[in-house]
């Protein structure tokens, strides 16, 4: 059986706190498996090595051992939110002891980036009327977290 794509994070020491935070912002989630260091390995005895989890089913793995490495907007992960009650409500959790950044991005407390954005955005920015999705466009440039009503009304002049 071909094995799943999965999502390897480095942290220095926050792997377990890291996976537990993610776990209780995402509905359906859960920590899989957490390995420990045991008596002299690398790490203190029974600091997590590597956290096994999922987010609403999607397999991630958080790893302490980036000494001095750190996150970079490179690489972002996109939550797909139905309405402004689910934008409001990731915005707020993700950006708790985070970064709030333009156009619905973010920085966790983490440093992870994140990009939180309602399901009509695409049809807004690239809609069938030129000149409504470019004041749409303009409308997010302005914006950190994303206001639909205020993209929305942006959209039809």
């Amino acid at each position: 059986m071909p094995r799943r794509i999965g999502t390897c994070l480095w942290f220095e020491n926050q792997a377990e706190e890291a996976a537990k935070f993610y776990v209780s912002v995402f509905d359906e989630s859960k920590i899989i498996d957490v390995s420990r260091f045991g008596e002299g390995g690398p790490g203190a005895a029974g600091e997590a090595i590597a956290v096994d989890f999922e987010l609403e089913g999607r397999p991630f793995t958080a790893l302490n051992g980036a000494r001095g490495s750190s996150f970079t907007e490179a690489v972002s992960f996109v939550v797909d939110c139905e309405d402004q009650a689910v934008v409001d409500r990731y915005w707020t959790a993700l950006t708790d002891g985070g970064s709030e950044s333009m156009c619905g991005w973010l920085k966790d407390r983490y440093g992870v980036s994140w990009q939180v954005v309602p399901s009509v955005l695409p049809s807004l920015i690239a809609g069938p009327d030129p000149e409504g999705s470019q004041r749409a466009m303009q409308a997010m440039l302005g914006m950190r977290k994303l206001d639909i009503a205020e993209l929305q009304k942006a959209y039809e002049g």
